[in-house]
This record gives structure tokens, sequence and C-alpha cells, in this order.
């Protein structure tokens, strides 16, 4: 369910706030540069071992710590970086809602 929601939610959120008369596909573009954001799993690799269900990827993995996740935040702010920001902020928040269902929190 945790990988659906990484694919669906950015689905979701660009179909409803990135929709544009003038560009047929800007929804799409949305769509396709949020889930550029996936990316950052790329982190998971320096792990031992990459993938282990009950470990919380947020705070563990460096990708997924407080400076990076703060210029996420920032990101979503200034219109060239705001779609990426908006699917970056979206993949932590949804592996935060996984560790807080999986371990009981919200951080490592």
């Amino acid at each position: 369910m945790h990988m659906i929601l990484h694919f669906l939610v950015p689905l979701i959120v660009s179909l409803l706030f990135f929709r544009s008369d003038s560009d047929k596909k800007a929804w799409l573009k949305a769509y396709l540069i949020m889930m550029a954001g996936m990316l950052i799993d790329i982190d998971h690799l320096l792990a031992t071992p990459i993938y282990d269900a009950g470990r919380c990827s947020v705070g563990f993995h460096p990708l997924h710590t407080l400076v990076p996740i703060s210029l996420y935040f920032l990101m979503c702010f200034f219109k060239k970086t705001r779609v990426l920001g908006v699917g970056l902020m979206i993949h932590i928040i949804l592996d935060s809602i996984d560790c807080q269902m999986t371990n009981g929190v919200w951080w490592v």
C-alpha cells in the first residue's frame, strides 16, 4: 500500500492543483516532476540491508534527514522548484506516515 501511495498521491495532487487550460498536459509534467522525487530513495543503497521492512526511512537515510527535508520544504516556495519540492515533501510525509504505522514513531 505504501508504494502505491507514492504513485497515487502525486497523481491526485497534480490533477487537482496543476491543471491548466492553456497547457492540457501541465498536470502530466507536474506529475512526472513529482515522481522524480522518488529518486531520493537512492540513499537506501547506502544501508545494510538495502531494504528493511521494520526500518523507518525518515531520520535514518541521508536524504531523509532534517537538513535535506528543510531544503525540500523551502523548494515549495519558489516557482522554479515548487513542483519538485511538493513531490519531495509528499514523499517524506508518506514515509513518515509509514514510520508511524509500522513502528509507532514519526521520526527515528
